[in-house]
């Protein structure tokens, strides 16, 4: 081996060392991290109560989150001051930046609305905090006392077909309102905003969106882009939104439509159906039923409900097969407005001056009469009636047929009242309670038209009465002279000479068998029957009378229904309870219309002219008669007292109601 040799082979083992130590140097590290590198620690050991099994996060592991955890025993090793969304931003990068721009930026985390950290669920899942049907919980955690938002919801068709029918499909909170996004009910980014409240409701109610936006002049308002149109939140608020088809909901939209259209609402609540519904009556008609309530247009638009073309099928919906001149009828008729309908205003007008005549003459008439009665109570002039047994005869006013007639309109004018003064004053806080005891406004429909059948019923009798009197019996002087109810001169006399008498100028005119006062309440009762009646009648039966009558006709008959029924109970409840009952002379009660017969000094008193009559003509024997019994005046004092309290009750409710107004 030549020294060249020799010498060239240490150089490559030095050589062959450098590398092998430079290789060594470069992979140390590598060793060493592998080394040190953290394995998957299983917290079980320690926290075995953590039971991760359904969470969204199944796949992830403890240090996944908590990323300060090294080895298992970490006791003194501080957790990482990190808020949920800090922690969940790291994978949720997206819904940290929908949250950092919405309204609960600052006041909740991930896990408020999302629930236990280590038992996340996906909101798909039934039993998520963010599931449809829980939601509601997790939103009014705060928002529970915020304006009864919550508690209107669970009562709302949404919140009753989500929680109560267990619809997946009915809006929850978010579904409105956002998930990550939630802003201000007022930015105009929010989807409940007023101006984007249709397409969100228009999401689910696709239909309705259509035929709204196309067919309806508060959708055209819209669609031109008017910040102050009328939209779905408008008219069915927000988280009380009812069926519009039943109820109370239905009740309630004529005030919805009045706030918009204040003219016609008011109009509207003077009629039978606006009346109706005020009292709960959920079947009469209301704004949508004539103009439907998403394809409303003016009444010049062809399209239109209330369009005279198409007025014959928007009516017949409740009045099926109705004349033409029944479409006529104005709903929104005002008769104090001679521009609406001249005929009516005129009707309207004389029944004022009819109804304001009558109670100013008999309201002074009677406060004369009442003072005059006083001082002639303190002077003794009258020893009273007292509604016990008196001593000594009885004569016979009239016989039983008389008692029983009167006894029938009794019960039925208080029917009569009791039924059709809540529909006249249906805003009094007195109404709704009446009408509720009657069994709400469909009920008292029937009782009234029952009482009125009977008004007709006792009406004919005494007509076919007087009839076989005249007729049969050949009697006499029915239409003429002291038994006539006929008004006549000496009527005028008699009242002029009770004026005088109330003044102090003269005596205390002689009484004969029928005063004046009685003779107008006789009189009036065949006015009322004819005015009232007729006109009930053309309202129970629109369809029938506009087949010879034109429709203003109704809105006519309407005014004076109302007006001579206010008349009728105002001057019965009132001076004829007075006249009968409440003067001094009487006072607490008349019986003498439940007996027929009254004391012989009495009837002396009261009756001087029949008196004398009947003593000259030789008839006063054959009309005395026995007082009536215990136990007669026992009923009449439990009916006639019952009757008189119903009725001073419902002048009382006028008057309140009237002052009120």
């Amino acid at each position: 081996m030549s020294a060249a040799t020799t010498m060239v082979r240490p150089a490559r083992s030095l050589v062959g060392l450098g590398i092998s130590l430079a290789a060594l140097f470069l992979l140390m590290p590598l060793s060493i991290g592998a080394q040190e590198a953290p394995a998957a620690i299983d917290c079980s050991a320690c926290h075995d109560e953590i039971q991760p099994t359904s969470t969204v996060h199944g796949n992830l592991a403890c240090q996944d989150c908590h990323t300060n955890i090294k080895t298992r025993r970490h006791r003194d090793t501080a957790l990482e001051k990190m808020s949920s969304r800090e922690i969940c931003s790291r994978c949720h990068e997206a819904e940290e930046q929908d949250v950092s721009a919405s309204v609960h930026k600052k006041t909740w985390g991930c896990l408020d609305c999302h629930g236990d950290q280590h038992d996340i669920r996906k909101v798909t899942d039934l039993v998520s905090p963010m599931s449809p049907f829980n939601q509601v919980k997790v939103c009014g955690g705060c928002h529970e006392n915020d304006s009864g938002l919550i508690a209107g919801y669970m009562e709302s068709v949404h919140g009753r077909g989500l929680l109560k029918s267990g619809l997946i499909n009915a809006p929850s909170c978010s579904d409105c309102h956002g998930g990550h996004t939630v802003v201000m009910t007022d930015s105009p980014e929010s989807p409940t905003s007023h101006s984007n409240s249709p397409e969100m409701c228009g999401a689910c109610h696709v239909g309705v969106l259509e035929t709204w936006t196309t067919q309806s002049a508060h959708g055209f308002v819209w669609v031109a882009g008017d910040p102050d149109g009328p939209v779905c939140t408008t008219c069915h608020h927000s988280h009380r939104i009812g069926d519009p088809q039943f109820g109370a909901e239905r009740l309630h939209f004529p005030d919805e439509c009045g706030n918009c259209h204040g003219d016609l609402y008011s109009s509207y609540r003077h009629t039978f159906h606006g009346k109706a519904t005020n009292l709960g009556m959920a079947v009469s008609a209301t704004c949508s039923d004539c103009h439907t309530p998403h394809a409303n247009l003016p009444q010049d638009d062809p399209r239109s409900s209330v369009n005279p073309a198409n007025l014959e099928q928007t009516c017949g919906a409740c009045h099926p097969g109705v004349p033409a001149n029944f479409i006529q009828i104005d709903p929104h008729n005002d008769p104090t407005n001679p521009d609406d309908n001249a005929y009516v205003y005129y009707v309207y007008v004389f029944m004022m001056a009819l109804l304001i005549g009558v109670f100013a003459f008999f309201g002074i008439h009677d406060l004369l009469w009442l003072q005059r009665t006083f001082v002639g109570t303190l002077r003794g002039e009258f020893h009273g009636l007292a509604i016990t047994r008196e001593k000594g005869p009885y004569v016979r006013r009239f016989p039983g047929i008389y008692i029983f007639m009167h006894v029938t309109v009794i019960l039925t004018f208080l029917l009569l009242a009791i039924t059709g003064l809540p529909l006249k004053f249906d805003n009094a806080p007195w109404a709704q309670t009446i009408m509720n005891v009657m069994g709400g406004v469909d009920a008292a429909r029937i009782i009234h038209r029952i009482a009125a059948v009977g008004t007709f019923g006792y009406m004919m009798f005494h007509l076919v009465h007087l009839a076989v009197r005249i007729i049969f019996k050949h009697e006499r002087g029915l239409f003429w002279g002291p038994n006539s109810m006929v008004p006549q001169w000496q009527d005028v006399k008699h009242m002029v000479g009770n004026i005088r008498y109330f003044l102090y100028l003269g005596p205390h005119p002689e009484g004969d068998r029928w005063e004046y006062w009685e003779k107008f309440d006789y009189l009036a009762v065949f006015w009322g029957v004819m005015i009232i009646g007729l006109s009930g009648l053309m309202l129970w039966f629109p369809e029938f009378f506009t087949l010879f009558l034109p429709g203003w006709v109704i809105n006519a008959a309407a005014v004076i229904h109302s007006d001579e029924a206010l008349l009728a109970t105002g001057f019965i409840f009132v001076f004829h309870f007075f006249h009968t009952h409440l003067r001094p002379e009487s006072f607490p009660m008349d019986p003498v219309v439940f007996t027929g017969r009254m004391p012989l000094e009495r009837f002396k008193e009261e009756r001087q002219r029949e008196y004398k009559r009947m003593v000259e003509n030789g008839t006063l024997e054959g009309a005395l008669c026995d007082p009536p019994t215990r136990e007669e005046m026992a009923w009449i004092v439990v009916f006639g007292f019952t009757a008189l309290s119903i009725g001073l009750a419902l002048a009382v409710g006028i008057f309140w109601a009237l002052l009120s107004h």
